[in-house]
């Protein structure tokens, strides 16, 4: 059996995705150029708080309501035409979830590097 490590995983990731930094992600929801999405679960945002702007999408559900179809796009809460910028606690879930956008067909995705630790210490509003 050989089943790779969560380290390994992420580092092969790493090498296929797009990494940006806090302040490049405040840029972009600034200029309004982004999709912010928020893939931590429901009781980190309860204990840590919420970044403004952002839309709460659980890790667990992110294929679904990323397919083009969903509600959110229907709805208009996301814009096919703007960049998935992925988020989680410190990075290691949002390099996964981009490589699965990345495999869904997404191309404009990328993660925060240091996740919601990083934009916290940011310009980024915690509400």
């Amino acid at each position: 059996m050989n089943v790779k490590s969560i380290q390994t995983l992420v580092a092969e990731a790493m090498q296929e995705i797009k990494t940006i930094n806090a302040d490049e992600a405040y840029e972009m929801v600034d200029e309004n150029n982004c999709n912010l999405i928020d893939i931590r679960d429901a009781l980190e945002l309860k204990n840590t708080g919420k970044v403004e702007n952002s839309v709460h999408i659980t890790r667990g559900m992110l294929e679904i309501y990323l397919d083009p179809n969903s509600v959110l796009f229907q709805q208009g809460i996301l814009d096919s035409n703007k960049e998935m910028v992925l988020f989680c606690a410190g990075g290691v879930r949002s390099a996964l979830a981009v490589k699965a956008l990345k495999n869904m067909g997404y191309n404009k995705v990328s993660h925060i590097e240091g996740g919601f630790g990083a934009m916290s210490q940011s310009k980024f509003k915690i509400v």
